[in-house]
């Protein structure tokens, strides 16, 4: 439910080439031993720190092996200096490879997430059409009404059901999960509601008026409940 930022991921990808130079012969020997030692409790503590909560360990880590990779990739041509090719060839393929492999777990990375904010958007319009009986004129048609209840209101409220139900079908949070379950409830007591309005208006009856006001009466409190939701 959260995007991380900082710029925790670039320091550890600066002191992953730091590491991979240090691995190699560029540097005089007596030089490595605290450079080595200030950089491992460097990476140690912060991932140590990473772990706590509010902290995102996957930037430091793929920061860490970027910079490990392209530190590595430019020993050919720091130990060349002259060649400028070497260099070329070197920032030409890795933009290369950063490139297409961004591509490709952008493609292929899930975004459940973000195809449940597109459905909800949807169960929100419906839901609107399946509330417009209530906005109907007071002179309106005994005949004109039901067929509003039951092809308008009742119809749409099957289709948000189907809808929520779908949801389960989604890798999501278990707060969103939790609130689904209320969405699915919230549709349930619509239905009874309105196929009691329905069955009272056709037999212009008032023997269903305690049960619809029940009914109104949880439907108020569900809609508190995920009204005073953090995630509405």
């Amino acid at each position: 439910m959260t995007i991380s930022a900082g710029a925790s991921g670039a320091i550890f990808g600066m002191y992953g080439v730091f590491l991979a130079l240090l691995t190699t012969n560029l540097l005089e020997e007596s030089d490595k031993k605290g450079l080595l030692i200030s950089i491992a409790v460097f990476i140690g503590y912060n991932l140590l720190n990473g772990l706590k909560e509010g902290i995102d360990n996957a930037a430091h880590m793929g920061g860490l092996v970027s910079g490990l990779v392209i530190g590595y990739a430019f020993v050919p041509s720091l130990k060349k200096v002259e060649s400028v090719n070497i260099k070329r060839l070197t920032i030409g393929i890795l933009s290369v490879i950063v490139m297409a492999t961004s591509l490709t777990v952008y493609k292929n990375t899930p975004n459940d997430i973000g195809n449940y904010d597109k459905q909800m958007q949807k169960f929100a319009s419906m839901e609107a059409k399946a509330l417009e009986i209530y906005n109907l004129p007071e002179n309106t048609t005994k005949e004109k009404l039901l067929s509003a209840i039951k092809d308008g209101g009742l119809y749409y409220w099957n289709e948000n059901l189907k809808l929520v139900e779908s949801f389960n079908k989604l890798d999501l949070p278990t707060e969103i999960r939790a609130r689904n379950h209320k969405l699915r409830e919230y549709c349930e007591l619509r239905i009874k509601s309105y196929t009691l309005i329905y069955k009272a208006i056709e037999k212009d009856t008032d023997i269903y008026e305690n049960e619809i006001k029940d009914y109104d009466q949880k439907l108020e409190q569900l809609i508190n409940d995920l009204s005073g939701s953090d995630l509405e």
